[in-house]
């Protein structure tokens, strides 16, 4: 049967299908076709700037770029994240949900809290090591406790340490003490690990420099141990460094203890 309106209208038979939303409800994920078309969200909107950032790194993630990749405009994100700012948070909420779902990291110290500390500090760096360019996002503090000190940015996992050092027969003072160091610790040795991984880690970091002409013809030393230096033992000096901390603080314990 002929649609009302006459023939040679180019009109398309109705499908029986529903209408697809508006553009700006919709993300377009590649070169898919319209047919597979979702819903523009929250969570899809952060996990395309995860991937940004892993691809590009932080410096060139804006929202316009972000909203290309998407297939929507700029101005659709932000009725679901009000700014980069907003957008950079998220980021880090995702990353920190990464930690979340690491079963190797446990909620509390079931085998001493030595063995607490090491599943903690290697999760932590399976997620830096996951995400280099993103990671220096998670080394700011969080701005509902400025006081707390990075990389555990959530206060739920500085919860989860702090009580879990308490359960184990730490004292107020001593629990503290622990975790500043052990934070120290982890900051130090992952930005410098993801940084020869490619993160920026300030701003002149996000201009790629030309090596000067001379090279290393004017460092004998450097040149004749580079093959030495460029070797990758991140791993190794991360466990012995991580060993270390865990000695010292067992022997002030020990010592505060007076045993």
């Amino acid at each position: 049967m002929a649609i009302s309106g006459g023939p040679g209208r180019d009109r398309p038979e109705p499908s029986g299908e529903p209408e697809l939303p508006d553009v700006d409800e919709l993300a377009i994920s590649g070169k898919e076709p319209p047919s597979a078309r979702v819903p523009l969200s929250r969570g899809r909107i952060l996990s395309a700037a995860l991937a940004f950032i892993d691809e590009e790194g932080i410096g060139a993630l804006t929202m316009r770029r972000l909203g290309a990749r998407l297939g929507v405009e700029a101005m659709s994100l932000y009725r679901y994240v009000p700014g980069r700012e907003d957008l950079l948070d998220g980021v880090v909420d995702a990353l920190v949900i990464e930690l979340d779902g690491d079963l190797d990291v446990l909620r509390t110290p079931e085998h001493g809290w030595q063995d607490f500390l090491q599943r903690m500090a290697h999760g932590v760096r399976r997620m830096a090591i996951a995400h280099p360019r993103a990671f220096p996002l998670i080394a700011s503090t969080p701005p509902e406790a400025p006081w707390l000190r990075p990389p555990l940015r959530s206060i739920r996992w500085v919860e989860t340490f702090l009580a879990g050092l308490l359960a184990e027969g730490f004292d107020d003072e001593q629990a503290v003490a622990v975790y500043r160091a052990f934070t120290s610790f982890l900051l130090g040795n992952l930005l410098l690990e993801v940084s020869q991984r490619g993160a920026a880690l300030g701003p002149l970091d996000l201009v790629e420099e030309e090596e000067p002409a001379n090279g290393l013809s004017d460092a004998p030393t450097i040149e004749r141990l580079s093959a030495l230096l460029a070797d990758d033992n991140s791993l190794q000096e991360f466990e012995e460094s991580l060993e270390s901390l865990i000695d010292r603080i067992t022997i002030q314990i020990v010592a505060g203890s007076g045993a």
